[in-house]
């Protein structure tokens, strides 16, 4: 694959989510034990990776689709009036807590790259009466944003699927303003996938395949020029992965002790970073 096929592919199985009515996975039926893709309900999986019923209740309907694998506004620390950037803001989970936190003096700005998930995320603010946020067009690779004008950068379980994560961390150090910051929930690895997970589309859209090593991912960050790179918490995904994994090499060839080194090696992390002033 491409990075362009990997951008249609992520594209087209989030735009299926989107026209759905919650609750269904990312990718094929196999995906549904994946907390990328949710689990038998959204906000049974929302819960178990950090959302409360407070927040959960505070929702428009269909906000939360159950597709992240953190709560990355749990350890922002958000502060009234400042801007917030979600990247990959889906239905609008985040930004509406993010709104929240910031007030009618901040503002918080979803750039989601699937037609159909912001055109839910729309609905959805409009539901809420969220006057305060707004949904953009646009990949993260290439923010529609300007240079230093953001305070915060929240994203949930989705620059694991950018085909180049170097790309995305270089523009979210270009729009945060001098003394900004990120906090990212993700998926990562502790080692390297097989080739043959590694070029399978069904496991790239299921959060697989496009996680990059836990070392990677947070040297890519420090190059990018943030400072202060520190992992939040860490927790294994294995057992949630399970099924996930098992099911989408069944077809590559690949041993079930392969599945379970796989599923062994899947962490999800939230991680914080500073733009130095």
């Amino acid at each position: 694959m491409n990075d362009q096929d990997i951008r249609n592919a992520v594209r087209e199985s989030y735009g299926k989510v989107a026209t759905q009515q919650g609750g269904s996975c990312c990718g094929p039926e196999s995906l549904q034990a994946s907390p990328c893709c949710g689990g038998p309900t959204p906000d049974t999986a929302s819960k178990a990776i950090g959302y409360t019923d407070e927040q959960l209740a505070s929702l428009p309907d269909g906000a939360d689709l159950g597709l992240g694998c953190g709560n990355p506004t749990a350890m922002a620390s958000l502060k009234e009036g400042e801007v917030v950037l979600d990247l990959g803001s889906g239905a609008g989970i985040d930004c509406f807590l993010a709104a929240a936190a910031v007030g009618k003096t901040g503002r918080v700005i979803g750039v989601d790259m699937t037609p159909a998930m912001l055109e839910r995320a729309r609905e959805n603010a409009s539901k809420g009466g969220y006057d305060n946020v707004e949904f953009r067009m646009g990949e993260i690779e290439h923010l529609p944003v300007a240079d230093n004008t953001v305070d915060a950068i929240i994203s949930n379980c989705v620059i694991n699927l950018s085909p180049d994560k170097r790309q995305v961390f270089s523009e979210a150090y270009r729009v945060l303003r001098p003394g900004g910051r990120v906090m990212l929930s993700d998926i990562v690895l502790l080692k390297e996938l097989p080739e043959g997970i590694k070029g399978s589309v069904e496991a790239y859209v299921g959060c697989v395949a496009g996680a990059e090593t836990k070392e990677d991912y947070l040297a890519n960050l420090t190059s990018a020029g943030f400072t202060d790179v520190k992992i939040v918490s860490e927790v294994s995904a294995a057992g949630i992965y399970d099924n996930a994994t098992e099911q989408i090499v069944a077809d590559l060839g690949i041993t079930a002790e392969q599945v379970r080194e796989v599923s062994s090696s899947i962490i999800s992390i939230k991680v914080q970073a500073i733009k130095s002033k």
